[in-house]
């Protein structure tokens, strides 16, 4: 039977040997594949790798999939707005730390 140091060296030279023939391997799978996709004229998001631009939220690399949400409430002197969702802006936080309530900045429905 073999030790526990021999069976380790022979999983380390099979792993590189895995890794030799996966690498002369990889040009003929990539080529199979990329003539499938050509065939089948495949798409990113056929193959479940189709990626939705960022949403621009102020984070970074961020990407949703929902619908944008529109502005619930306006301040009136700058025009900026805010969806009721997420940090309350500093334009709110202020207006409502002196008294004033959310309701008056309400963007009314047409």
């Amino acid at each position: 039977m073999p030790t526990y140091v021999e069976l380790m060296a022979q999983i380390e030279a099979l792993q590189k040997q895995a890794e030799e023939v996966r690498q002369a391997e990889l040009a003929g799978v990539i080529a199979e594949i990329r003539q499938k996709i050509q065939d089948y004229d495949l798409t990113a998001a056929d193959l479940g790798f189709a990626s939705v631009p960022p949403v621009k939220t102020g984070s970074v690399g961020t990407s949703d999939k929902r619908a944008a949400v529109k502005p619930k409430y306006r301040d009136p002197s700058s025009g900026k707005t805010w969806t009721g969702r997420g940090v309350m802006p500093k334009w709110m936080k202020t207006a409502v730390e002196v008294g004033r309530s959310r309701e008056e900045f309400l963007i009314q429905s047409e």
